[in-house]
């Protein structure tokens, strides 16, 4: 039996789908039968004609359920070969243009992590948010000794929505091993609770903190990656302060080009930053999207938000290396014996 607030919760998110025109899905949707009778009762199901296209109201209904679905958003954009092109191209907006809280929220919540005002702590704060993704927004800063900033700032009220959204995902995985045995060979619930973790750290900036300064330790060296240097004394739970970069973003391509990028080098560094990453240091950034990864031209990387990391065993750094030897080698029936 569906608990009540688990039942409420698809009955919005019903709702919110048929509010931007995507009643078709709900209407075909097996799981929410018992509730397709609420479509007469929405008055865009009678009113609306879209006037935008298919792509933007998917991308506005993953906005307005929250933050996990955001990220689900996120994830789908960097997969252009799973989707058409006109929806990849808008889900892309989600990586880092989710529409902002106001600035008065995001300084109170400055002000109430750090114990003073944002006048005490800064000599400048720019109420425009300088990016806006699903956990947390940017907004540009000055230190008073005139080093310009970033201040990350976690949304307002964020864990109890995702806590209600992971909830949600639970039932219905609970449901899925219930019903369908390929869900119980996935490991549904399993799915569920490494994603919950994942998330739920990223709620916690001081976490991200420490990840950033670890790889920016590991690559202190390197001319091929530069990490921001982390002002410790500013950083708290909800919020992260950290040198501001400049560069263009990775997927501008245009700009990258009328730059002079060296296209070449950037593809070779990038794969040797992630091998290096994963199997000299065990310890690497695991949530490289687009929105990101910036390039300080002609061919150095630059990379900002570390609230998701992730480390492999022994057995798994080997799995992934064999595997890898064997695409080089164009031994494709070792690659199948592997993953079988």
């Amino acid at each position: 039996m569906i608990r009540p607030k688990i039942l409420m919760r698809l009955i919005h998110i019903n709702w919110v789908m048929m509010s931007h025109g995507l009643d078709e899905i709900v209407l075909k949707t097996h799981l929410f039968r018992p509730v397709r009778f609420l479509a007469i009762f929405s008055p865009s199901y009678w009113l609306r004609k879209p006037t935008e296209t298919r792509a933007v109201r998917i991308r506005r209904t993953l906005e307005d359920l929250g933050p996990i679905y955001v990220k689900f958003g996120q994830t789908l954009s960097t997969r252009k070969d799973l989707l058409p092109d006109d929806i990849a191209e808008e889900l892309v907006k989600l990586q880092d243009r989710v529409p902002p809280f106001s600035a008065d929220t995001a300084q109170a919540i400055i002000e109430e992590q750090l114990g003073q005002r944002i006048e005490e702590a800064f000599d400048a704060f720019d109420p425009r948010p300088l990016a806006s993704a699903s956990v947390a927004q940017v907004h540009a800063a000055q230190l008073k000794n005139g080093e310009q900033v970033i201040i990350k700032v976690l949304r307002p009220d964020i864990e109890d929505k995702i806590y209600s959204d992971v909830g949600l995902l639970y039932e219905l995985a609970r449901l899925a091993e219930r019903f369908w045995s390929d869900a119980r060979r996935l490991r549904a619930m399993e799915i569920v609770a490494e994603f919950e973790k994942t998330i739920l750290d990223e709620l916690d900036l001081l976490r991200e903190a420490a990840n950033a300064s670890a790889i920016r330790n590991n690559f202190k060296d390197s001319d091929m990656l530069y990490i921001p240097v982390i002002h410790w004394p500013l950083c708290r739970r909800k919020v992260l302060v950290m040198e501001r970069i400049h560069g263009v973003p990775i997927g501008d391509m245009q700009a990258l080009r009328a730059g002079g990028a060296d296209f070449k080098k950037l593809a070779e560094r990038g794969v040797e930053i992630f091998f290096t990453q994963v199997f000299r240091d065990n310890f690497f950034h695991a949530d490289m999207h687009p929105g990101n990864i910036f390039v300080d031209l002609p061919d150095k990387y630059l990379a900002v938000d570390f609230g998701i990391v992730g480390s492999l065993s022994d057995s798994d750094q080997r799995y992934l290396a064999e595997n890898f030897l064997a695409f080089f080698n164009h031994d494709y029936r070792k690659v199948a014996r592997m993953h079988i």
